[in-house]
């Protein structure tokens, strides 16, 4: 039986700006319920929803409060179970995202690990033994809080100073306040986030993306005492939910897959070079044609071979944590770029939005965006009050909307048959259609040069292989390509053609190209 991963297309969901069904403002859960025919109806299947925990919102939802209560503004426990069971219905698959790196200031746990007298949550983060002593200048570590609880010690934070960093010991600790990895304290934090896990999948959830997975265990170059907590983690999870799903936050495929998650999510930081497909001064696909994806492309290749071929890579149109896409590319440029995230292995993750390009905002910060808050903003529905996200009047929204007289919205979307919104949708389909085409289709990359067009890849399931060109480019660009063209799957703008053992590709055109299998061998 094939895994639902294989043919899965992820939505992401930020709670408090998809669908306020209670006109307070902010986003909730049965609004979620009330839009899964939506995303549905759009091919994507499964659905990844940013932190939806009690917490202060000090971090929008990353700061947790209760790992096992969903937050009063998003709805109750019960709305967020009926949510996997209305998903279920559908065929659909949810997964939470989990924080386990640390918790807000306001957690019970960290109330009483703040206390002078010992108790069994002393050591469930990771406190100096004397406030003079910074828990800073180590690897994991941003800083820490000092001076402001009753405990002599100061406490470790992983990035804002409402985080306390959460105990998983150090892989080579140096300092007597420093736990070892497999000290009684920081095995009770690992099996205190075994059973918020267990809590959610009990309940429904089908598993989990891992918010910085590779930062729990402290001073761990290498990862080595990292990868070993996470393979003891999915070792729990295979002996009672082996469907249980993992998707890490990592940027390093080739140490989370050894881990046991399922995938790795590419991040907008470190060494991907994913920024210069979609987000930098010349994106590879602007209609300029001045981009390069070729360092993309060359660490890719690295990654997918360092994962056996695996190629269990998400690339994701954007998230809550950049620049909305549509900030650097326009829709018709988007068409292109959605032809590349739903022919590439693993799972594509759609952002909330980008299928109708929403802008990115230049507006005040809330609750720890700052300048991420620009691609938070209230969805937009259609052209009613709010654009139909919310009755509350426009003063009490999560953010303000976009209030350009060109701002998108799905019913004026979904009706123009020529939108990206109707594009994305016949690609999802294909790609479903497709073996070759989804996560775990194999890839070899057959043309791409730096700085040049176009870029062609060759995807493969068994005796199915699908070719994909992609000239974002304006100008037309030709390459090398010995393969024998057959049936046209997918066309976007001038049909792309062969001859001579060239492939012509138009510009500002895609195409999905089934190949003849007769004789692979030469190529």
């Amino acid at each position: 039986m094939k895994h639902w991963l294989e043919q899965s297309i992820f939505y992401e969901i930020y709670p408090q700006s998809f669908y306020d069904s209670n006109g307070d403002g902010i986003g909730d859960i049965p609004g979620i319920i009330e839009k899964l025919d939506y995303i549905y109806d759009l091919g994507c299947n499964a659905l990844w929803l940013n932190p939806c925990y009690l917490s202060p919102f000090g971090d929008a939802g990353y700061d947790v409060a209760d790992y096992c209560q969903v937050a009063p503004r998003y709805g109750t426990n019960e709305d967020l179970i009926l949510l996997f069971q209305e998903a279920h219905k559908r065929n659909m698959h949810v997964i939470l995202d989990l924080v386990p790196g640390h918790t807000s200031t306001e957690h019970p746990w960290f109330r009483e690990s703040c206390k002078n007298e010992p108790n069994e949550y002393s050591g469930r983060y990771i406190w100096t033994d004397s406030i003079w002593t910074d828990a800073a200048d180590y690897e994991g570590i941003s800083g820490s809080l000092r001076g402001l609880y009753p405990r002599n010690g100061s406490v470790a934070v992983n990035f804002f100073s409402n985080q306390p960093a959460l105990n998983y010991g150090f892989a080579n600790p140096s300092e007597p306040w420093q736990s070892a990895v497999d000290a009684p304290e920081a095995l009770a934090t690992r099996q205190a986030m075994k059973e918020v896990m267990e809590f959610w999948i009990s309940k429904g959830c089908d598993g989990f993306r891992v918010d910085m997975a590779g930062s729990l265990v402290k001073n761990d170059y290498g990862s080595v005492e990292t990868i070993k907590l996470w393979q003891d983690i999915r070792n729990f999870l295979d002996e009672k939910y082996p469907e249980a799903v993992l998707i890490s936050e990592w940027g390093e495929p080739d140490k989370s897959l050894m881990a046991g998650f399922h995938m790795d999510f590419l991040l907008h930081y470190g060494p991907s070079h994913y920024m210069d497909l979609f987000r930098c001064e010349h994106p590879y696909f602007c209609r300029e044609g001045k981009g390069n994806a070729f360092l993309f492309v060359d660490t890719y290749i690295k990654n997918y071979t360092l994962t056996n071929g695996k190629g269990l890579i998400c690339i994701p149109s954007g998230n809550h944590d950049m620049e909305r896409i549509r900030k650097y590319l326009d829709e018709e440029e988007l068409k292109i770029v959605f032809a590349f995230l739903l022919s590439m292995p693993g799972a594509p993750f759609l952002y909330y939005g980008d299928e109708i390009g929403m802008q990115h905002l230049a507006i005040p910060s809330v609750e720890g965006g700052y300048d991420r808050t620009g691609a938070r903003t209230p969805m937009q529905w259609n052209d009613e009050k709010n654009y139909g996200f919310s009755e509350a009047e426009a003063d009490k929204l999560y953010t303000q909307q976009d209030l350009s007289a060109n701002a998108p919205v799905v019913s004026g979307r979904m009706a123009d048959a020529a939108s990206l919104w109707n594009e994305i949708q016949k690609l999802c389909e294909i790609r479903k259609s497709f073996p070759a085409l989804c996560a775990f289709g194999e890839i070899q990359f057959v043309y791409c040069e730096p700085e040049k067009y176009p870029l062609v890849y060759l995807r493969t399931s068994g005796n199915e292989k699908i070719l994909v060109a992609l000239n974002p480019s304006e100008k037309d660009a030709i390459c090398p390509c010995a393969y024998q063209l057959e049936d046209i799957i997918y066309s976007l703008g001038k049909p792309i053609s062969s001859k001579e053992g060239m492939l012509h590709v138009p510009g500002q055109s895609a195409g999905f190209i089934k190949v003849d299998t007769t004789d692979m061998s030469k190529h």
